[in-house]
């Protein structure tokens, strides 16, 4: 049997567990485009997550293992569509 290189290989697993709404830990990451105290955005293998709270900090980051943890008061989490040109951050955001 041929070898295909059209097909792309299996994504990243992709869990997010939220406890207590402080602490959030999201695997399939695959890399974090900006977070500041109130907004973390990352591409997974499902698409961007957005998360919006309050004191929000990165704990952990290893991108090498796809893992995130988050420590913080976690308002909402929010999956965008991965687009070919998506154009600016806060375009995104304020879409």
């Amino acid at each position: 049997m041929a070898y295909d290189e059209t097909r792309s290989g299996p994504e990243a697993a992709h869990h997010i567990i939220l406890e207590e709404r402080e602490q959030l830990t999201v695997s399939g990451v695959e890399e974090v485009e900006s977070f500041d105290e109130n907004t973390i955005v990352m591409d997974t293998a499902q698409g961007c997550l957005i998360v919006r709270g309050e004191n929000l900090h990165i704990e952990k980051l290893s991108l090498d293992g796809g893992d995130l943890k988050v420590d913080g008061t976690i308002d909402s989490l929010t999956y965008e569509e991965r687009r070919q040109n998506q154009g600016s951050f806060l375009a995104r955001l304020f879409r």
